[in-house]
């Protein structure tokens, strides 16, 4: 008895010689080039999508630092400002008190190189010197933070708040309405 069974994609009577791909082989070939064709498009979506955050990142920083110079700036400003009013006070100091006017006008002049040092300085430049100085004057630098801190904490601690500024003089005139009755 000789019974054959009959393959799906091949012939009744195949030869073992020859050998034809299967459909199973033609569909693989198949997804692996459209999976290909697929992932292709993907990598280059990637990149693009990784070379647009960089750009953005490096536009942020850009900006960022752009806006930094500008404060550097706008504080080189503000050290011309009390240069001039330095001046001015000597000026006004110099009939009364020449040696405090002479100490002003010095005053006057360091603060006007310091802007002008400040204004020729870059952001990276400036962190740089202020590293520099940490790291050759660390008990300086404490010393000043601590300081800075503790004025912060006095002048944070003397201003009443707000909510007891509205309500005080309400409250000191029951206070003593409160120990009026109390007292009959």
């Amino acid at each position: 008895m000789n019974s054959q069974h009959s393959r799906p994609g091949s012939s009744g009577s195949s030869s073992a010689g020859s050998h034809t791909p299967a459909p199973a082989q033609d569909m693989r070939a198949k997804a692996g080039e459209a999976a290909s064709k697929i992932t292709d498009p993907a990598r280059q979506a990637s990149s693009e999508a990784k070379q647009g955050v960089s750009s953005l990142a490096s536009d942020a920083t850009k900006r960022a630092k752009g806006l930094l110079n500008m404060q550097v700036t706008a504080g080189a400003d503000m050290v011309d400002h009390v240069a001039d009013s330095a001046r001015a006070a000597a000026e006004s100091l110099d009939q009364n008190a020449p040696q405090l006017a002479g100490l002003m006008r010095n005053a006057a002049d360091h603060a006007e190189a310091f802007s002008q040092d400040l204004r020729e300085q870059t952001l990276e430049d400036l962190i740089r010197m202020a590293s520099d100085f940490t790291r050759k004057q660390p008990a300086l630098v404490f010393g000043l933070a601590s300081l800075a801190g503790f004025l912060a904490f006095r002048v944070i601690k003397s201003s009443p708040p707000e909510s007891s500024m509205e309500q005080g003089p309400t409250r000191d005139r029951f206070r003593g309405r409160a120990g009026q009755s109390h007292g009959i």
